[in-house]
């Protein structure tokens, strides 16, 4: 799906067709919507497949009139049981910001639903800036979910040692290991996003990609804390799981003798 955005008299409006400015969103388009864009925008066709490979790593990137940043993204899979990431591509050309996801996701939506503030299509610079800050905000929300998850079945773990519930420990450590894993790469996009002059950046814009790269180092540490307290957990249940089962063919010794 390709949907157009331009930003006209302060107000985000629905356009038709690419306009000078204008913000280009395509999720999970087709190979055909991929090249119409190339020819429309003159943006580099690879690039803009790039984001559309699940195993693409996060990197920024610039050939001809293109610059390419590519970052993770998290998302939530099975019914809000998985906490996984996915890939968001953030593409400049002369008159035009692309995004372009795999899956869609509540980060970009804020945008094309206008819930952003100080948010327009024209400032390239400030829009990936946005993008990027709530992507670290986002990490840290799904983070303090899974931290409440991890509680909640802790919880019912001390009422009862069931299956069912170490396997969901099982996987919310899974979620933490991909976080740690992407919160990496976005960090090491975001330093070189530092060093270079790949974006033209304002004195308004300094403090904010400041407070990016701030929050997605607040990110890695919350999840390497929560990895530590799960790990811990699961250690503890597994030990009262094998003195239980000691108990047991105690008592069957037992009455077997």
């Amino acid at each position: 799906m390709v949907t157009f955005f331009n930003t006209i008299d302060d107000k985000l409006v629905e356009i038709d067709s690419p306009e000078k400015g204008c913000w280009i969103s395509m999720v999970h388009p087709d190979e055909e919507e991929v090249q119409r864009i190339a020819q429309q925008t003159g943006a580099d066709f690879d690039m803009l497949k790039a984001p559309l490979d699940p195993e693409e790593r996060a990197r920024i990137d610039a050939e001809d009139n293109t610059s390419l940043i590519l970052v993770d993204i998290p998302t939530i899979e099975m019914e809000g049981k998985d906490f996984v990431y996915s890939t968001l591509g953030i593409l400049t050309t002369e008159n035009h910001l692309i995004t372009v996801c795999l899956k869609d996701s509540h980060i970009m939506r804020d945008f094309a639903q206008n819930h952003v503030k100080g948010f327009f299509t024209y400032k390239k610079t400030r829009f990936i800036l946005q993008i990027l800050y709530r992507n670290a905000s986002r990490y840290l929300q799904y983070l303090r979910q899974i931290d409440k998850k991890t509680n909640a079945i802790e919880t019912e773990l001390q009422r009862t040692l069931r299956n069912q519930e170490l396997m969901q420990l099982m996987r919310l450590g899974k979620s933490l290991v991909f976080f740690a894993t992407s919160l990496k790469s976005n960090e090491i996009v975001l330093e070189k996003l530092l060093r270079s002059d790949l974006i033209r950046r304002f004195p308004d814009d300094e403090d904010l990609l400041e407070d990016v790269i701030i929050e997605n180092k607040q990110a890695i540490e919350m999840c390497a804390i929560y990895r530590d307290i799960l790990s811990s957990t699961m250690d503890a249940f597994s030990s009262v799981i094998s003195n239980n089962v000691n108990d047991i063919m105690k008592v069957l010794t037992s009455l077997t003798l």
